[in-house]
């Protein structure tokens, strides 16, 4: 039997992550107690045709949530084929969702929402370390959060893998406030300024031949894939599984969206996992 278990910072996108594995052939079960998850495979090996199953146990279980290293260690003594998938983001973002639905934090219901994500993350914080998949959501939406957890389930277990957020942006509608590293192409030739190329933008083949023939871009991704490739383990080190890389031009539209495609096409390549988003086209 495969179980994954859907844990994470309240907010950070279980319920959707659920919904996926549900839609993909998992019988899910939220705000599982530990306790009952022995009980439920036991059941389930007894020919109830239950092959895959997902449960969400996070900090909403209160103390029952101590019973989870018991829970962990009878299953692998079973031989129960699990894996732990940790959803997160930023504190921000965090905050922001959850004024948006203008709910309380459940662990802080009557106070503010930032008391309640601290409490969160300390009292998660051995399941984070424990996690086999750890899923920054701050810049994905649903559908990119969905394409992550199919290709997560695809993969099978394996040791955590860190994710790189590709985003194309205009400097004129501002920067991405969830960046870590910002590289900007405002140095490359501006398609822009070429009558044929002008209304189209760096999905287009002829828009991504005209930046890639300049040998400064050749070797600036170059430069750029060696960095983010070199820096990999030490931000994994930190305990870091995502890193958001995005590329910036004047109006986001041509160079800054070529150079995502291109870095996004590299690392995939070489076995990395990203994500891809071209905020204002």
């Amino acid at each position: 039997m495969k179980v994954i278990i859907v844990t994470g910072l309240s907010g950070a996108g279980k319920t959707r992550a659920i919904d996926v594995l549900e839609d993909i052939g998992y019988y899910c079960v939220d705000n599982m107690p530990p306790v009952l998850v022995k009980n439920f495979i036991e059941l389930s090996r007894r020919g109830k045709g239950i092959k895959k199953a997902a449960f969400v146990i996070d900090a909403r279980g209160g103390e029952m949530l101590e019973d989870l290293n018991d829970c962990l260690e009878e299953m692998s003594k079973e031989g129960v084929d699990y894996r732990i998938l940790f959803l997160e983001a930023t504190d921000r973002a965090l905050a922001r969702r959850y004024n948006e639905t203008r709910r309380d934090h459940p662990l802080s219901p009557g106070e503010s929402v930032t008391k309640g994500i601290k409490r969160e993350k300390k009292k998660l914080e051995f399941l984070r370390q424990k996690a086999d998949v750890v899923i920054d959501t701050t810049s994905l939406n649903n559908a990119q959060l969905a394409r992550e957890i199919e290709k997560i389930v695809n993969e099978g277990k394996g040791s955590r893998r860190l994710v790189v957020n590709i985003m194309s942006f205009g400097y004129k509608n501002g920067m991405p406030i969830t960046a870590d590293m910002v590289f900007d192409a405002r140095f490359i030739p501006n398609p822009y300024y070429v009558k044929s190329l002008k209304n189209l933008t760096g999905n287009n083949r002829k828009v991504q031949n005209y930046v890639m023939k300049h040998e400064i871009a050749q070797q600036f991704m170059e430069n750029v894939v060696n960095t983010i490739e070199k820096l990999i383990p030490y931000y994994k080190k930190e305990g870091k599984y995502s890193l958001s890389v995005c590329f910036g031009c004047t109006g986001g539209q041509h160079r800054s969206v070529t150079l995502a495609n291109v870095l996004n096409q590299q690392l995939s390549a070489k076995g990395l996992r990203t994500t891809i988003e071209h905020r204002d086209l």
